[in-house]
């Protein structure tokens, strides 16, 4: 059994695909998909959470390192 010895990834803000802070940039970014895809369902879940995944956006905002 053979291991892969490449460290993971790190979870950060993007610096290239920003509107506001870059989270949405950098979930895309970290999973290969497009930015795009991830801001509709930003926006979508914002809405159907009635604003909480806002207050997850600005968290991950201030936690996020970039």
């Amino acid at each position: 059994m053979t291991f892969d010895n490449n460290p993971p990834r790190p979870f950060i803000r993007s610096t290239s695909q920003r509107m506001l802070g870059g989270v949405c940039g950098g979930i895309a970014e970290y999973f290969g998909i497009d930015t795009n895809l991830v801001r509709a369902g930003a926006v979508l879940t914002a809405f159907l959470t009635g604003g909480t995944a806002v207050l997850l956006y600005l968290a991950l905002w201030i936690i996020l390192p970039e």
